[in-house]
């Protein structure tokens, strides 16, 4: 079987339309050795993805709009990503068909990372997401779930900025991995990971939690409408909330706020006033000693 990935000294960037009519198309873009990532927006079609390879890889499957379907021709099992979900995957071999299925409009983006390219950032800390991925895809595995969560707008806006790279005529492969490892370190970030001294019923507590702040960190519940919303008391859900996340809850909102307003500091289209208030922070000057204690900067200097 061939390689999923090609060969860096074949070509560095490369575009390939998979199909494309009017406002419908499915395009591969390989980055650079490693790297490879579909997008597709379909309007009343099914497209079908074959994967039959020796690759060790993560696959990360962003749907925006409609569904897309894994069978996996291994184990005989099929997972669904439904409409606005992101879900990541582990693979050692493949024999994988990843449709898009036939709806009114589909919007898609999947991320494919070789195991290779996550071995340069291994650091030989079990805990560490970089080492427990690549740890895994070093497994005798077809097709394995790592997790699934809601869609939330600071991945969303990494894409869009991945995106908007193909338009570009200078240095895209170096562009494009930039942004792509922007997105990688956001999405690994939000792994949980099961470690020693936290249970699993702290860490599905935990989890719920953080789903719940991802998809609303601008105007999050308060502790104790989320304490409800997590089947649990205010005490217990700050306690093991900071027990596996080693942060407290405040503290993951604001990690959360900033960590959007550092990739918003890019658009020149937005003042820091604005940026502010778009991640949730009602007074600039607030927000401006916020910024400079979590980055050592001050916003100004990343905006021009």
């Amino acid at each position: 079987m061939d390689s999923f990935f090609f060969n860096i000294t074949d070509n560095r960037y490369r575009v390939s339309d998979i199909f494309r009519e009017k406002k419908s198309y499915l395009k591969r873009v390989d980055i650079s050795n490693g790297i490879v990532f579909f997008k597709g927006t379909l309007l009343g079609r099914e497209e079908k993805i074959e994967l039959q390879n020796l690759d060790r890889m993560i696959m990360i499957v962003v749907v925006q709009q409609g569904h897309v379907r894994l069978t996996d021709h291994m184990t005989q099992s099929t997972m669904l990503v439904k409409e606005g979900q992101i879900s990541m995957y582990a693979s050692s071999k493949q024999d994988i068909t990843i449709t898009i299925e036939n709806r009114e409009k589909s919007n898609v983006f999947i991320l494919f990372v070789a195991d290779f390219f996550l071995k340069r950032y291994v650091s030989g800390h079990a805990n560490e997401p970089i080492d427990f991925l690549y740890a895994k895809i070093q497994k005798e595995i077809s097709l394995e779930h790592i997790n699934a969560q809601p869609i939330d707008a600071l991945s969303v806006y990494s894409i869009e900025k991945i995106l908007n790279i193909l338009d570009a005529d200078k240095m895209k492969s170096i562009r494009t991995e930039h942004r792509i490892m922007e997105f990688m370190i956001h999405r690994f970030s939000l792994l949980d990971i099961l470690l020693d001294g936290i249970s699993p019923d702290e860490l599905a507590l935990a989890s719920r939690a953080k789903e719940i702040l991802l998809q609303d960190f601008r105007e999050p519940p308060t502790v104790e409408i989320l304490a409800h919303l997590c089947a649990t008391n205010t005490t217990k859900l700050k306690k093991v909330f900071k027990k596996v996340y080693e942060v407290t809850l405040y503290g993951y909102v604001q990690k959360l706020r900033l960590k959007e307003a550092n990739m918003l500091l890019r658009n020149e289209n937005l003042s820091i006033g604005e940026i502010a208030n778009r991640v949730g922070y009602k007074h600039q000057g607030h927000f401006t000693k916020l910024f400079v204690a979590t980055y050592g900067v001050h916003p100004k200097a990343l905006k021009y």
